[in-house]
């Protein structure tokens, strides 16, 4: 087992889901994350919180020993987005994500210092008519590979990807980056602006080292038995892969 292998097996099992703080208040957003810390030690600062809270949620929240994940897609000229990523220097962040072309990409990758950078790949709420439209002539799998080649050669640490692309991300490019899978739904609950997703066991099953999910556990009836049975499953996936 290499290294980097043996450093992704070893994240806790409470860290391999990042609960999307995707609420409208910090105030919201603590009451969560003080409902699901027993559980979920990861959480995922978006525009919409970061926007109400700014560094005082993300503060807060690293304060008490959780991880946080920085969700807000910087996307501009590189400079400024160099600019933007050394402002998360030294708090305690884990990931940032960064959307942009290569120049963009290699900007945020000097910059990181001890914050890992995600490149987002295809959003999870296209499809193929979606990225048709936008003009790209290739199918969502060789769009979501090409960029996350590029990104990797760039100097990102990981990828931001549906997990139906997982395999041939894996399958191409090896287990020394990570892939960060949002989308994901349990099979009952589909009916969202989300397209390419999938379940938690498909989604570990497929290569992914962390999953996003926050919708169907704030609407769950009871979040931290949904998030056991989702644990329960993170296991069996993990074992499966690892047995593989």
């Amino acid at each position: 087992m290499s290294l980097v292998q043996d450093r992704k097996s070893s994240i806790a099992l409470d860290k391999r889901i990042i609960f999307a703080l995707d609420v409208e208040s910090p105030a919201e957003a603590k009451e969560w994350a003080l409902k699901l810390e027993s559980h979920v030690r990861f959480f995922k600062v978006g525009l919409q919180l970061f926007l109400a809270g700014g560094f005082d949620v993300i503060d807060w929240i690293v304060k008490r020993n959780l991880e946080v994940m920085v969700d807000l897609k910087f996307f501009d000229v590189p400079a400024t987005v160099a600019s933007a990523v050394a402002q998360l220097r030294d708090r305690g962040i884990s990931f940032t994500t960064v959307h942009g072309n290569d120049a963009i990409l290699k900007a945020a990758g000097e910059a990181k210092h001890d914050v890992k950078i995600l490149a987002v790949t295809v959003l999870t709420s296209l499809d193929e008519g979606d990225i048709r439209d936008l003009g790209f002539q290739c199918s969502v799998e060789e769009l979501v590979l090409s960029r996350a080649r590029r990104a990797l050669e760039l100097g990102c640490d990981g990828v931001v990807s549906s997990g139906l692309e997982a395999p041939k991300l894996r399958s191409a490019l090896g287990d020394r980056f990570l892939i960060i899978v949002p989308g994901v739904r349990p099979v009952s609950n589909r009916e969202d602006d989300q397209k390419r997703i999938v379940d938690v066991h498909s989604a570990f099953s497929n290569g992914a080292d962390h999953v996003v999910i926050g919708r169907p556990i704030r609407k769950a009836e009871d979040p931290l038995a949904l998030i056991r049975g989702m644990h329960v499953d993170i296991e069996r996936a993990l074992e499966r892969r690892t047995s593989g």
